[in-house]
């Protein structure tokens, strides 16, 4: 169990833009996906303020949201950085499995990157990101560069959200139907 003495991405801009675009997205019937909350047990609270100042987890976190896109099921999770260089090590070994098991059960899985010092946000294509993964478990770069992301995936805005990354999943869903994969082939 690890210590909680922090807030996390709780209150950060990318929460609060992806919170306000999948509340735009039920409003317009286009996808149901919510935060999924982080099991704490609070141990010492602040009784003015009534805020829990330290807890501990009571288990480990999967992905930040979860739901559904047009009947397909859809997790995932949200980073920031604030620099060029993404760390492998603030995506974690159980988020890795987790996602690999909801793939292959037919979902799809990603991650919302926001480079906070260039206001981009990056959608990583699990294939992607399992990539860099296992590069990384093979002795490789234990991070990726900007400049190795594809422009075809950057968030764009539009439809009445900051964040239009149903955009991002279509080419998503599009890219692996022309490769004809289930992205399976790793699970084996």
């Amino acid at each position: 169990m690890g210590t909680w003495n922090s807030r996390g991405l709780r209150g950060s801009v990318l929460e609060e833009m992806i919170n306000f675009t999948n509340q735009k997205y039920r409003e317009k019937n286009l996808a149901l996906l919510q935060k999924v909350p982080t099991p704490i047990t609070p141990v010492r609270f602040d009784k003015e303020s009534r805020h829990i100042t330290l807890a501990y987890f009571e288990k480990k976190s999967t992905v930040d949201y979860i739901g559904a896109v047009q009947g397909i099921p859809v997790c995932f999770d949200a980073k920031e950085c604030a620099v060029d260089t993404f760390p492998l090590q603030n995506i974690h070994t159980h988020q890795v499995e987790f996602m690999k098991a909801f793939e292959k059960q037919g979902g799809i899985s990603f991650l919302l990157i926001y480079f906070t010092h260039r206001q981009e946000c990056y959608y990583l294509r699990f294939h992607e990101m399992i990539h860099y993964w296992e590069r990384m478990k093979a002795g490789g770069k234990k991070h990726f560069k900007y400049e190795e992301l594809s422009s075809e995936y950057f968030v764009p805005s539009g439809g009445g959200v900051m964040l239009h990354y149903l955009e991002c999943m279509k080419k998503d869903l599009a890219d692996r139907d022309k490769r004809g994969e289930q992205e399976t082939a790793f699970f084996d």
